[in-house]
Formats: C-alpha cells, sequence, structure tokens
C-alpha cells in the first residue's frame, strides 16, 4: 500500500503571513516572492522544491544599485513579472531609461532582461547575489532555517552541498565573474539605444525526494474550458481557476500515472484526502480523469485489518471552531468516496475505471453500515458521541448514491442503504430542527444526551448538496421544502451574507470574528456548495447574491481564488479582507470556481443513458454566458446560456441527447 506524504509544514498560529506574497506553483516546484522581486533569504522567500528551499537569495544589482520596484503580478499560476527601473545615464534626469523585467518560474528558472531606452550607448555591469541554505519549509517557516551554504563555482554558476542534496544554478550567457567567495554572479553588458539583453538561470536540484512536476505533461487531466459573456469577469475567473489546479496537481509516488491535488500552498503542498476527493468532484465538468486518478491514490490508503476501521480512509483532524470538537477529515473522506465514483460515472468516467475502483468504494459504504450500526444517525469517532449535521449530510448522500452505483452494477447492499437513508430523513427532519420565532434552523450538531447545538454557518450548506442521479435528477435531501426554504432564506439574509460569499458563522453567534476560519470567514468552497444546492432547488435569489459575491472577491484577488477570507460586510467600495494565513492558490477554491460557473447552466449528465440534461438559472444573473471545452462523456461539451435564462448544447459527444 503506497502512502503519499507532503513535506510541508503544519498550519501553526506563529506561521508567516503570506497574503501579500506572489507565489508561482507547479508542484513540486514553489516559488516566494516578495513585490520588489528580489529574493532576499527574509521571512519564506526562495525557490522550493519538494518542500525544500533551493535558492533563498537572487537579489539583482543594476551599475551598482537595485532597480526600482514598479510592478508585480501573477503572469500565470506558475510564474511571475516584476519590473523595475533605473536611471542609468549620468545625464537621465528623472526619467528612468533602463527597464529591469524579472520573469520568474516555479520550475526553477527566472530570466533578467535589460532594456535600454537611453539616447546614447552604455556599459553596465550587472550583478546576481545569489545563497541557499536548502531548508525545509516548516524550518524556514519557524525562522530555524540556519546559515547560508558555503559555494563553490560549478559550470556556468554556481553549486551548494549539505546532506539534504545538492543544488546547481546555471546562467546564460554564462557570467564574465563568478566568485564562490561572495555568491556573485557578474556579466558586463554594453547596451546601445533600444537594445536588449537577457540572462536565463536555472536552478536545478540533485538528490532524492524532489519529486516530478505532474500538471504540466503532454496529455492534461483537466480539459482547457473557456468562458465567455456578458460579464467581462467569468473568463478571467474560470481560466485562473483551471490554472491553478493544474498547477496543484501531484503524483502518487508510488504509482506516478496517478495525479491527485495538493491541499494548497505555501503550507499543504500534500494531498488533504477529503479536499482532494471534494475537489476533483468540483472539477468533474472539466474531465474524469483526475477524479479517477484520485480516487485510485485513496484507494491504496484504505484500511485494511478487520475491524471496525475497516473500509476507512485516513485522515487527519479538522479544527471546527468554538463549540464543536475537531472532526475526523478521513471520515468525510470515506463518505465522499463513494459519491465521486457514482457522479463521475454521470460525467463519463470509463466503465472499466468504475468497475476497478468499485470494490474500494463498497469497502467505504461497508464502513459507513458497520459504524451506523447503532441507529440511524452515523456519530463522530471519538466525540464523545456528537453528532454533526454536517456529517449527517454526507452520510446520507453517500448512502443514497452508493445504493445506486452498487444496483448498476449488480451488487447487494442497495436496498439496505436506501433504507437506513430513508430513516435518517424522517429523524434528522425532527431531531435536527430547531424551532425558533424566525422560522428555525438546522441544528449545527447535538450531543449525546439530545442537546441541539444551534451555530449556524456555512457548513449547513452541505445539507443542500444532495448528489446526482440518474436522468438529470438530484438525489433526496436530508431537509423537508419548507426547511430548505427556511434555510434558504437564512442564506440570503445579512446574518450570514456578508455580500463576498458565505460567512462560516452567523454574526449574531458569540463566537463571531470576522477572520475565523471555522467561525465567521468566508470559504470558498461552501459558498459554492450552497450556489449550487440553492439553484437546484429554486432559490435563484439567494443563490444568485452569493454568487455575485465571490465573484467581486476574486475580481479584488486578481482572480486567484484564496481558500478563506475575512467575512466582514461588504460596503461600497470595499474589498475583502485577505486571511493572512490561507493558501492561495487552494485546491477546493479554485474547483469552487468551477463549480460557481457550471451552476449557471445547471448541467446534468448521465453518461450511462447517454442524457444530458440542462437547467440553467432562469433568472441569468451574469447576463448570456457560454462555457465551452468542457467535458461530458469523453468528449467536449459546450454550452450557452442566454439573458433570458435559456441554456442550448452548443457541442457534444455524437449520441448524446438532450433530457428532459
Amino acid at each position: 500500500m503506497s502512502t503519499i506524504t507532503s513535506a510541508m509544514p503544519r498550519r501553526s498560529a506563529d506561521l508567516p503571513a503570506t497574503h501579500q506574497s506572489l507565489i508561482c506553483v507547479a508542484l513540486p516546484g514553489l516559488v516566494i516572492s516578495s513585490e520588489d522581486g528580489q529574493l532576499t533569504a527574509q521571512g519564506l522567500e526562495g525557490f522550493y522544491r519538494g518542500g525544500r528551499r533551493l535558492l533563498s537569495r537572487c537579489r539583482v544589482r543594476v551599475a551598482g544599485r537595485e532597480p526600482l520596484a514598479v510592478q508585480a503580478r501573477m503572469v500565470a499560476a506558475d510564474r511571475a513579472r516584476f519590473v523595475g527601473t533605473v536611471r542609468a545615464a549620468p545625464d537621465a534626469g528623472p526619467d528612468p531609461d533602463l527597464v529591469v523585467e524579472r520573469v520568474r518560474h516555479a520550475d526553477g528558472t527566472e530570466r533578467i532582461t535589460l532594456r535600454s531606452s537611453a539616447a546614447r550607448p552604455l556599459r553596465l555591469p550587472l550583478e546576481v547575489s545569489l545563497g541557499t541554505d536548502l531548508a525545509e519549509l516548516g524550518a524556514v517557516a519557524a525562522g530555524n532555517a540556519g546559515r547560508e551554504l558555503p559555494a563553490s563555482v560549478h559550470d556556468s554558476g554556481m553549486r551548494w552541498s549539505s546532506p539534504a542534496g545538492h543544488v546547481v544554478v546555471t546562467a546564460s550567457p554564462a557570467p564574465t565573474d563568478a566568485l564562490a567567495s561572495a555568491n556573485l554572479l557578474r556579466w558586463e553588458f554594453d547596451l546601445p539605444p533600444g537594445g536588449v539583453r537577457t540572462v536565463e538561470l536555472r536552478v536545478r536540484a540533485e538528490g532524492p525526494g524532489f519529486g516530478r512536476v505532474a500538471g504540466h505533461g503532454a496529455a492534461r487531466p483537466l480539459a482547457a474550458a473557456q468562458a465567455q459573456g456578458d460579464d467581462p469577469r467569468v473568463g478571467p475567473l474560470l481560466r485562473t481557476c483551471v490554472d491553478d489546479l493544474q498547477a496543484l496537481m501531484v503524483r502518487d509516488p508510488a504509482h506516478p500515472t496517478d495525479v491527485l491535488l495538493a491541499a494548497g500552498a505555501p503550507w499543504r503542498c500534500g494531498p488533504a484526502p477529503a479536499e482532494a476527493l471534494a475537489a476533483a468532484r468540483m472539477a468533474l465538468p472539466l474531465g474524469t480523469r483526475l477524479a479517477g486518478g484520485t480516487m485510485r491514490a485513496l484507494a491504496r490508503t484504505q484500511l485494511a485489518l478487520a475491524g471496525t476501521e475497516f473500509g476507512r480512509l485516513p485522515g487527519p483532524l479538522r479544527h471546527m471552531g468554538a463549540g464543536l470538537p475537531p472532526s475526523c477529515t478521513g471520515v468525510e473522506a470515506t463518505l465522499l468516496f463513494p459519491v465521486v465514483l457514482a457522479e463521475a460515472r454521470r460525467w463519463g468516467l470509463p466503465d472499466q475505471d468504475v468497475a476497478e475502483l468499485l470494490p474500494a468504494a463498497e469497502r467505504c459504504l461497508q464502513w459507513l453500515r458497520t459504524a451506523a450500526r447503532e441507529g440511524p444517525y452515523l456519530p463522530d469517532s471519538g466525540a464523545g458521541g456528537l453528532l454533526r449535521g454536517e456529517t449527517q449530510a454526507h452520510a446520507h448522500r453517500a448512502a443514497v448514491l452508493g445504493a445506486d452505483l452498487l444496483d448498476a452494477y449488480g451488487r447487494p447492499g442497495g436496498a439496505e442503504l436506501r433504507e437506513w437513508a430513508g430513516q435518517l430523513r424522517r429523524r434528522f427532519r425532527e431531531d435536527f430542527w430547531i424551532e425558533d420565532m424566525s422560522g428555525g434552523r438546522p441544528a449545527a450538531a447535538r450531543t449525546a444526551d439530545g442537546r441541539r447545538l444551534p451555530h449556524l454557518g456555512s457548513s449547513s450548506a452541505h445539507l443542500l448538496d444532495t448528489g446526482l442521479l440518474g436522468a438529470g435528477s438530484y438525489a433526496p435531501g436530508l431537509l423537508n421544502k419548507v426547511q430548505t426554504e427556511q434555510l434558504a432564506r437564512l442564506y440570503g439574509g445579512p446574518g450570514l451574507d456578508s455580500g463576498w460569499g458565505l460567512r462560516t458563522l452567523g454574526v449574531k453567534e458569540v463566537s463571531y470574528s470576522p477572520f475565523g476560519h471555522r467561525t465567521g470567514a468566508v470559504r470558498v468552497q461552501e459558498t459554492a456548495v450552497a450556489v449550487a444546492g440553492l439553484a437546484a432547488a429554486g432559490y435563484e435569489n439567494e443563490a444568485a447574491s452569493l454568487l455575485s459575491g465571490v465573484l467581486a472577491a476574486a475580481q479584488t484577488f486578481a482572480y486567484r481564488l484564496p481558500e478563506m477570507y475575512a467575512g466582514e460586510q461588504r460596503v461600497e467600495g470595499g474589498a475583502p479582507l485577505p486571511h493572512p494565513a490561507a493558501c492561495r492558490p487552494a485546491a477546493v477554491a479554485a474547483a469552487a470556481g468551477v463549480c460557481l460557473l457550471v451552476s449557471l447552466a445547471g448541467i446534468r449528465p448521465d453518461t450511462p443513458a447517454a442524457t444530458v440534461t440542462l437547467s440553467p438559472m432562469r433568472s441569468a444573473p451574469l447576463g448570456e454566458i457560454g462555457l465551452t471545452g468542457l467535458r461530458v462523456a469523453g468528449h467536449a461539451f459546450s454550452v450557452r446560456v442566454s439573458r433570458l435564462g435559456l441554456a442550448m448544447v452548443e457541442e457534444a459527444a455524437d449520441g448524446l441527447q438532450l433530457g428532459g
């Protein structure tokens, strides 16, 4: 059984802030830069690979001066562009006459380009000061990186060595001088008026454990889908989300043909099972290869020893904020596995892949039946008999879609799962609903003695995520129609809708904090789950409000959505406050961006029946929108929704019929 690990540190209260950093990602490569483009060995700055800092210092001086930084921006998920200026000529006056451009890639390359606009020829020295400590990211974050290593001149650059491995920086063209004692490469350039000179640096690691890039090969696991429409923001949002998902892909080290998503950069550059499955599920409109690779990799980690834990997927605990104990993400992953397999089959996962993964899904469902054997509810392991509402939603969805999957392949157990799910629905609607003067609300959890915990936040969105069945229909949910309508009303109010998305805890709750990652911040994934669920249930006004909030937030983040941001109320001319410890990019946030846009078209495929049903948002909250290059049934799929809320298929696989 293979294991998938990460060299990245766990979260800590003392993690350095990254919200102002430019983070280029092409895992296992990563480069973290400040806005001036200089790598100074301060904080987290540097080139990383496999969780180890290969280069901590890369400072450029031209004519003895550091360029004045004028612009820094992300060009793509894996590269950033930094522009500085220098007044090089003695009589230049106030106007810069030399532009210094640096394009930095997560794969370990940097191109430094000098462009002269001086009226006369310039003779310029270019100096690049380099250094490394070869420290792990966790040590860097904790301030324990250690001293810089001594350098030696190597080929056309420099080399550093430690017990962890070796790093080589090569330069093209070769420098005029290489001074190991000063860690300095130096060139002398003659630039005529309008002249351009470029130096390329390549950072290369030598040694085990540095990994291979997963998402940028010839066969991309995800389709390069595009969006266009009346709202100009939909195009860059989808493009950036797909780009970020590609950048976050990692390989199962024992089976490198299988790729799955790391949780996010810079802190969680290894897979988190529940988040990898959740992101792969939301990314199904981009193809099923990612979901297939994710499930194969995680199936190899499934607990196989006989006993009550047989069939469960491993996973760490997740802090749930004040009022609730930590939850086990392994339980969430176990319940997601059969759901992702069932829905991937609807989107077009090949039948042989489904058959290969079906035994692992059966083991997940067997674990569910064992864990819930004493009643209609699935208790949290190690939480003193606590029953979480969110966990019941995951369990109910797994049972209903799992039963459908077992029936489709002639496997036993489907009837038992449906009977249990029906019992859970009936009991949940009474036991987990808190009546009050405002119309009631679902409880966050019930204690062992039956006490309902009233905290209301975005985790209740999972009650609306019922799962896709055949013929374009959604599975029944745990809430009845009246309860669903009340939850939609609550989501539409200012207590939960921040104007930037759905808060993880309402503002009237005692524990509310706008930066609390489970007590008030906006988590993009749960907002997307709410939007999709509300739209499917017919509550378009509430869905549209949440969607437009996230879209406005995305624009302020240059369309690279962080996993969370502060839940302060939106005001005219304002912007959402970034969370200083949030991963950006984050897999579930990038996949949520895809989910949000696809929700506008309401695409519900049923590949085994060769049909696809469209149920668009009739209010067309973003006006006309076209989505091209999606994947249904293994072929390109394109759809357009008009300003009147009417959807039409523009491209689809041969034989795929439009359902009713």
